[in-house]
């Protein structure tokens, strides 16, 4: 006695092997992705960094006058913004401390769109953007492509 394959039975197993197939390819573009991701970020906020380093009266000014910081003085927000903006970039691209740089760089983020009174939607849009690539690194680290994973691998291998 013969039993017919039903439509779904015959397009089953071929299609299963067609996902897993782009789960593979998929799976292997990780590295390359989070790495790019860190690289666009990083990029956006450390010429941002170097803006305001080279013209400090007007960064301040722009602290005074423009971005309002809750709790700290506009000379202090001024500092510190410029400092995450700076220092956190090299460790994201480095991948050193990569969910650090990016949990700090999603609040540098954070405060630029809080302290800001009036923010175009346009520019919103770019640091809710920004804020999803930083998010996706925090949640899935710098990937294999980092010091962090370097680091973790030597680590373990010391230990055991």
């Amino acid at each position: 006695m013969t039993t017919t394959m039903t439509l779904p039975q015959r397009l089953g197993a071929p299609l299963a092997r067609s996902m897993t197939r782009l789960r593979r390819v998929l799976e292997a573009l990780q590295p390359a992705a989070l790495l790019a991701a860190r690289l666009y970020v990083a990029r956006v906020f450390f010429m941002s960094g170097l803006t305001k380093l080279r013209d400090w009266e007007t960064t301040v000014a722009l602290f005074t006058d423009e971005y309002h910081v809750p709790l700290l003085p506009p000379e202090v927000a001024a500092a510190m913004g410029t400092a995450g903006e700076l220092v956190l970039p090299v460790l994201l691209v480095l991948g050193l401390g990569g969910r650090f740089a990016a949990l700090g760089l999603m609040v540098v983020n954070a405060v630029a769109v809080i302290s800001l009174a009036e923010i175009t939607d346009a520019a919103l849009q770019q640091h809710v953007f920004w804020g999803s690539l930083l998010l996706g690194l925090l949640l899935w680290g710098p990937g294999p492509w980092s010091a962090d994973h370097g680091l973790a691998r030597r680590l373990q291998r010391a230990v055991g």
